[in-house]
């Protein structure tokens, strides 16, 4: 069985090298769905809550919501940078409140200091969709991930391999030292 949410993004970035309208710098509101997979737990009659599911997502995935979403090689990045530096923002500045933590992948890099996330590849739906499942695959079970963004949609299904103790009483994850981070329970 599915527990399945949604999360919105809103975004900024462009098709570097694309020849057509996406070359320009523009915006989306995206939304991304992720299914988790498992069996249901008895205790909470569900595979996983869902506004659990949302917290463990948007941990890392904040890190994209009102951000400039740049390929490594695009060559405004430096210019944006710059212009982040002369103004004195680049290292964050205290109305930056909505920061995840920094993250570097294979496919992409995260400076939350300055609402950037920088990727190896275009970020196309498709783009997003293998960004997000390696920032999550080891954290929750996912089946599925669908990710749209104006006219744009793609998703891609996952083979479900982890093995994650749940506490039978709220039906988030247990931590490696099997007690529940959300109401205590402490695996027997």
């Amino acid at each position: 069985m599915r527990s399945i949410t949604t999360l919105d993004l809103q975004y900024a970035h462009r098709f570097y090298g694309f020849k057509g309208e996406a070359q320009y710098l523009h915006g989306h509101t995206g939304v991304l769905t992720i299914e988790v997979e498992d069996s249901v737990e008895p205790g909470v009659n569900m595979v996983f809550p869902c506004n659990e599911i949302q917290k463990t997502a948007w941990e890392v995935l904040k890190n994209f919501d009102h951000a400039l979403i740049l390929r490594e090689d695009d060559p405004l990045l430096p210019a944006v940078l710059k212009v982040y530096e002369e103004q004195g923002i680049r290292d964050g500045a205290p109305q930056n409140q909505m920061k995840g933590p920094a993250f570097k992948t294979e496919l992409a890099t995260a400076y939350p200091e300055c609402r950037l996330v920088v990727t190896k590849e275009t970020l196309t739906v498709e783009g997003m969709i293998k960004i997000v499942y390696d920032l999550l695959k080891d954290k929750l079970n996912i089946a599925k991930i669908t990710f749209t963004s104006g006219v744009n949609a793609a998703s891609a299904d996952f083979s479900t391999h982890n093995q994650i103790d749940r506490c039978p009483l709220c039906g988030i994850a247990l931590n490696e030292h099997g007690v529940c981070p959300k109401c205590g329970y402490k695996k027997q």
